[in-house]
């Protein structure tokens, strides 16, 4: 699976803010809804009800909310870099600064898998890390993501 399959350049924020985990999840949620002109209730409650299940704060300040989200026909994904890191009751209890918001259609559960293993594999590059937090430019997010990991 390749990044710019589910995650195109329009929907990569930078100093996007946000409160708490939930007004977080909420200011995505919205946001996704207008991407993809499905109801923000519907996507809102997906990934509210997986954070239910456990934080999918995954590590040194990054987040990885996913959920699959009916009427949804491929996979959608969206990157933010937080004006100031939030609370996400994360494995290691770092405040969160950098958010990859995955919605997946309901049916494949290989693509759902593979879609967060190309995320989670870009997100444990520190050099792809530490190039979203010096960004200056959502453009720079972007390429910073899809540049080839050795």
């Amino acid at each position: 699976m390749i990044l710019s399959e589910f995650i195109k350049p329009e929907s990569v924020m930078i100093d996007l803010p946000a409160g708490s985990k939930t007004k977080l999840l909420a200011s995505l949620s919205e946001q996704a809804a207008l991407a993809l002109g499905l109801p923000v209730e519907d996507i809102f409650q997906a990934i509210h009800n997986r954070e239910k299940l456990g934080s999918t704060g995954v590590g040194d300040g990054i987040a990885i909310p996913h959920a699959p989200v009916p009427g949804l026909d491929v996979p959608f994904g969206m990157v933010a870099r937080l004006k100031k890191p939030v609370d996400f009751e994360s494995v290691d209890d770092i405040p969160v600064d950098i958010v990859c918001l995955l919605l997946m259609p309901g049916q494949s559960s290989s693509t759902y898998l593979n879609v967060l293993a190309c995320m989670a594999r870009k997100l444990r590059s520190s050099k792809v890390v530490k190039s979203i937090r010096q960004a200056v430019l959502p453009e720079q997010v972007y390429a910073a993501l899809c540049e080839e990991v050795a």
